[in-house]
């Protein structure tokens, strides 16, 4: 009897411990799809809204305004997938944090997401002066061009964007790849690509747009 009941605590606890290793196993094979996920959620929503913009709207941060009367609705459209855009990336953030786990280098883990967070938090930024400046277009018809607040809003958002948005988006992307360098979770010629257009995004000083 004694024999027979040692015997099944055994097996119970071998079936536990198989079963805790397959819980295991299927959390490692989920985080990175869910992290492939949230970043191509990402890069889909946020493409399709700088596109939208970089058609709608001329290059020049000193232009006259013309464009707005005609662009102002599709333009508003293009800066409410943002805030989208943004939950998919602090998604993203978490799940990478997640699956680096006890990887997790402190010094470059502290920089990509004090760099992270500055970089979303820039976006929504520069989002929300843009779409100020077109919904007071589109709540009276007639924005006063010049009076100034368009010229501000512009040109605010035009640095605020190419600059330092940008800058923080390439030490996000210097830290991503140097972890997954260290740590192994993507594969090193991803990271070496990564690194090589970070570096493009930190010395263009936005002569590129």
């Amino acid at each position: 009897m004694e024999r027979t009941g040692f015997c099944d605590l055994f097996a119970q606890r071998q079936v536990g411990f198989l079963e805790a290793e397959r819980a295991f196993r299927k959390a490692k094979l989920t985080t990175p799809r869910a992290a492939a996920l949230a970043g191509i959620l990402f890069s889909v929503l946020l493409i399709t809204s700088l596109a939208i913009i970089r058609i709608s709207v001329p290059a020049d941060p000193q232009d006259a305004g013309e464009w707005i009367s005609g662009s102002w609705k599709i333009i508003n459209i293009a800066l409410n997938i943002v805030p989208f855009a943004g939950i998919a990336f602090l998604w993203f953030i978490g799940v990478v944090r997640d699956r680096l786990g006890q990887d997790e280098d402190r010094f470059f883990a502290t920089v990509f997401l004090g760099s992270g967070l500055l970089f979303l938090g820039m976006l929504f930024m520069s989002t929300a002066i843009a779409g100020s400046t077109i919904n007071l277009y589109g709540s009276t018809q007639k924005i006063p061009l010049n009076s100034g607040i368009y010229t501000f809003g512009r040109t605010t958002t035009y640095e605020i964007m190419n600059v330092y948005t940008m800058k923080m988006a390439g030490v996000f992307m210097i830290s991503t790849c140097t972890l997954s360098l260290r740590t192994g979770i993507i594969p090193s010629w991803m990271a070496f690509l990564g690194i090589i257009l970070a570096l493009f995004l930190l010395l263009s000083f936005g002569f590129f747009s």
